[in-house]
């Protein structure tokens, strides 16, 4: 008798010095979910420096973490390098700080799994508060399929805001490698590779809570340098050029 065919989905973190004690939350969040019979989630973790202040905020002995360093270059560039050690069919963003909510990998299986022409999946984010309490967007779609290029058109639209929270990204690897990751961006460079992705393929939004998102003083949306007037002009330029680019080639996945 065969073994049984284990699936995966592979969870990738950047994680820098200020933001590892956050850490054993978000792996105690990972360790709240429940998976589909036959399925287990990898922790990808790509620390974006070398230092010694990570490793202690990770769990010792669990064969479902990986643990890796490289030299600086952002939390996209952090990212792709961890792909590297993502064996896995999908790949869902954790940023160090953040919490998953109960449910929510099952929920991108489930969206993925269920559509062969859903290329990511994202879900409603809450913003957890330092204070413990959470608030929510204003401009959540609809539950259910997005269908190409309504992300590009709402986020044009509405002052470079997408309706749906990048952070909360789920993916097939294929695509996000076709794509080349993320952007070689200082900061946007999910919402790059979320444009990306909705000029190529149909996405998907679940309406239930999937991310609680914490704002904190030390995060990198938090500086002054991302709200720049002329670095973020940039940025949102080259963002929604490569979307236009990727559309403009009629080339779609998956």
């Amino acid at each position: 008798m065969s073994p049984a065919v284990i699936r995966r989905i592979v969870v990738v973190t950047a994680v820098h010095a200020p933001s590892a004690p956050y850490l054993p939350e978000a792996y105690a969040s990972l360790c709240d979910q429940e998976l589909p019979d036959g399925w287990e989630w990898h922790w990808v973790v790509q620390e974006d420096g070398t230092t010694d202040e990570v490793a202690p905020h990770l769990p010792d002995a669990d064969p479902r973490v990986t643990f890796r360093q490289g030299r600086r270059g952002g939390p996209g560039v952090a990212r792709t390098v961890a792909l590297a050690h993502a064996e896995g069919e999908y790949v869902k963003v954790l940023d160090a700080d953040d919490r998953l909510a109960p449910g929510a990998l099952a929920r991108d299986l489930a969206a993925l799994e269920g559509d062969p022409t859903i290329g990511w999946a994202t879900s409603c984010a809450l913003d957890l508060l330092p204070d413990g309490t959470t608030a929510g967007f204003p401009d959540d779609p609809p539950d259910g399929p997005i269908e190409r290029g309504e992300v590009l058109a709402h986020w044009t639209a509405n002052g470079f805001r997408a309706q749906v929270h990048p952070a909360t990204l789920c993916v097939r690897r294929d695509l996000l490698l076709a794509l080349g990751g993320w952007m070689a961006l200082p900061a946007s460079e999910d919402t790059g590779l979320l444009l990306a992705l909705d000029s190529v393929s149909r996405g998907w939004f679940s309406a239930e809570v999937g991310l609680l998102y914490r704002k904190w003083h030390g995060q990198a949306t938090g500086q002054a340098a991302h709200v720049d007037p002329a670095e973020r002009a940039a940025r949102m330029a080259v963002v929604a050029a490569r979307a236009r680019a990727l559309a403009s080639l009629r080339w779609h996945g998956p």
